[in-house]
């Protein structure tokens, strides 16, 4: 069986039943189930073929699947918010002049896994299934914490290496920008100029 960790659930459309949103952050993958009980968030949930179980119990069916082998992470591009996605889902960018290895506490970690795969791609699977972005923005950076202290270093640490290279991102202008990036962050953010740029570039 897999485990995967109950982000959200929400009433189903008769009002009878529930809708579960869950993650493995381990190894990104995201699963939505159709339920007639109301579990716990942040409690485990565990997957056999299309089978949900909470507490030994079947409680739904699973519905959706996304996994992070489905999506590749490029880095060829300019991207203002240093990472991002397409509109399709199917690829998660991170900026260029980012760093692909940050070295914290001694430990190597990549930034396509952390900030590509445990944050960006959450955050896209969220965004598609209809949260709004600053609330998916908010669930991905659980993940991206859980991924990070999950190989060994703090999230304090993690977080002061990110900032130092995220203030020499922002600061450069794009030159050219993926012609597939979703705009929703900067749409709902009202980055005029960001959009601007992006625009330009392309």
């Amino acid at each position: 069986m897999e485990d995967f960790e109950i982000v959200e659930h929400v009433p189903d459309k008769s009002g009878k039943g529930f809708l579960i949103a869950a993650i493995d952050f381990k190894d990104p993958k995201f699963v939505r189930i159709s339920s007639n009980e109301e579990p716990k968030a942040y409690t485990k949930v565990q997957v056999e073929g299309d089978k949900a179980y909470y507490e030994k119990k079947e409680i739904g069916k699973v519905i959706e699947r996304r996994d992070a082998n489905q999506v590749r992470v490029s880095t060829k591009y300019d991207i203002k918010y240093t990472g991002g996605y397409s509109l399709d889902g199917k690829t998660v960018y991170l900026d260029e002049h980012f760093p692909k290895t940050l070295r914290v506490e001694g430990k190597d970690i990549s930034t396509e896994e952390s900030i590509g795969l445990h944050h960006e791609l959450p955050e896209k699977w969220l965004s598609d299934i209809g949260y709004e972005y600053p609330h998916a923005h908010e669930i991905a950076t659980g993940i991206e914490k859980k991924y990070v202290e999950y190989q060994g270093v703090t999230w304090k640490g993690y977080c002061t290496e990110v900032d130092k290279n995220l203030r020499l991102v922002y600061r450069n202008k794009l030159e050219k920008s993926p012609p597939s990036l979703d705009l929703a962050p900067y749409l709902y953010c009202r980055d005029r100029e960001a959009l601007k740029e992006i625009r330009e570039s392309k």
